[in-house]
């Protein structure tokens, strides 16, 4: 078998992993590379092989990072399935036309941009994909529940797991080979932090053989979820009651805001917080919180609970779905009182630049920061402490309030993931630390193999494994 890494090797975005062996050849994960410069030169170089030669495609879950070059995949050529669990593939067909829909407004941009300086029209940028492409992608999605055993291949079975992240998130389970001794390859996606709002925690697995494991927070622990709420009640209060502002929250339209919201109201629900105006401004996310309600049997216990006290609560927090751009923009003229959700969660793009452009010079205003930033986007730029910002090419000082509410990460934490991996039987052959910036890929890799005694493998990117 022939293992190459093809993403999220010394980063956290463009999860895509190749297996080959003498009777299959298929993906896991097809994601985008997000932040930095080199980011649209990679998503374009993404694939230096025939992609027709592909029989299927697995994927973890929905997160862009993980599916986001599905479209740009079947526009070069794949036909094959591509199978995911069915509120992935519900999600996907969300993110995917989103994603086509940035892309497509950011080559508008770009043309535009260049005709004003004058540039010769062959340095003009085509999209990525368009709309149209990841619409027609949508056809090849094949859903499938959590715990059945699936045959994509006659050579290959595969189970997915409930990996805890974010809604459908999965753990894959696979056995190469037509037998009970066949190969166990196990890719971890991205994992949940046990107790995180919403999702049910992270299965155990038992056995690999070659293992892929996330490691985004391998080298820090998340503050304690009490202490995380702690400082996200200090922060409303603070700037909704005293200093008589807003609240912009980027958040990952998928997963962050649904979580966000439900915290939210649980937090008002017990008295805790005051009377305010939430607007969640992202289509994305309306549509993304509409699935995730339609797959309430995911939900875990508490979360259960507080739907039922919204459905029948009176005078809970007002929350308002903003759809259209005139109802964004009229957002720009609220002073006070509003707790602001857009995407995206980086600051990379679409409605949250504009809020933090009308916000961030504003003293008396807050921004929270509720997930993890890559090296290269506006929203690390901030977390590491610049006083100004260029936004729409105009430069903004930052004088709101910052506050990192890191307990609320969707990604495990150190202790998180190594409890996970203790959970196997045995340690496997090979196990390879992917899905993480370099100081946290080695501080992760130093923690296993002092603590669990494992051989562990750092890879570099487009590194290729014989197994």
């Amino acid at each position: 078998m022939k293992l190459t890494i093809l993403g999220a090797a010394g980063e956290v975005t463009g999860s895509c992993f190749l297996v080959e062996t003498s009777a299959v050849r298929f993906l896991v994960d097809c994601g985008m590379f997000q932040g930095g410069r080199e980011a649209e030169r990679k998503n374009r170089d993404a694939f230096g092989f025939d992609v027709r030669s592909l029989d299927f495609v697995l994927l973890t879950h929905a997160h862009i990072d993980h599916s986001g070059l599905l479209p740009r995949l079947a526009a070069l050529g794949f036909k094959g399935p591509v199978h995911a669990t069915h509120a992935t593939a519900d999600l996907l067909t969300v993110m995917l036309p989103d994603s086509a829909y940035v892309q497509e407004k950011e080559a508008e941009w770009d043309t535009r941009h260049r005709r004003r300086e004058g540039k010769a029209r062959r340095t003009e940028r085509a999209p990525l994909y368009t709309v149209a492409q990841a619409q027609a992608c949508l056809k090849l999605l094949r859903g499938h529940d959590y715990g059945v055993e699936i045959q994509p291949h006659p050579s290959l079975r595969c189970v997915f797991r409930n990996a805890g992240h974010i809604l459908g998130s999965a753990i894959l389970e696979l056995r190469l080979g037509s037998d009970e001794r066949g190969r166990r390859l196990v890719f971890s996606g991205d994992l949940g932090q046990p107790g995180h709002p919403i999702v049910r925690d992270p299965e155990p697995v038992a056995q690999a053989d070659v293992l892929l494991v996330e490691s985004t927070y391998g080298d820090r622990l998340h503050r304690s979820l009490p202490e995380t709420l702690k400082e996200l009640v200090f922060a409303v209060r603070d700037t909704l009651e005293r200093k008589r502002g807003n609240i912009i929250v980027p958040a990952f339209a998928l997963g962050r805001t649904q979580d966000l919201l439900f915290l939210l109201a649980d937090l008002y629900r017990k008295g805790e917080l005051p009377d305010m105006n939430i607007y969640v401004d992202s289509p994305m996310a309306t549509a993304a919180t509409e699935i995730t309600l339609r797959h309430a049997n995911l939900f875990d216990e508490e979360a259960s609970d507080v739907m039922q006290w919204l459905r029948q609560a009176k005078g809970s927090p007002r929350v308002s779905f903003v759809q259209d751009v005139e109802d964004s923009m009229a957002l720009n003229d609220v002073r006070s009182g509003a707790v602001i959700i857009s995407a995206s969660g980086m600051c990379e793009a679409g409605r949250i630049k504009h809020h933090l452009r009308h916000n961030l010079g504003r003293a008396e205003c807050t921004v929270l920061i509720t997930g993890f930033q890559a090296r290269g986007t506006l929203g690390r730029r901030l977390v590491d402490g610049a006083r100004r910002v260029r936004i729409f090419g105009e430069e903004i000082p930052v004088r709101a309030d910052l506050y990192t509410i890191g307990g609320l990460s969707a990604h495990a934490d150190q202790a998180g993931l190594l409890a996970w991996l203790g959970k196997f039987r045995a340690p496997p052959r090979r196990t390879f630390i992917v899905h993480g910036e370099a100081d946290a890929a080695t501080a992760f890799a130093e923690s296993i193999r002092s603590g669990l005694k494992w051989d562990v493998t750092i890879p570099q990117p487009h590194a290729t494994f014989m197994i």
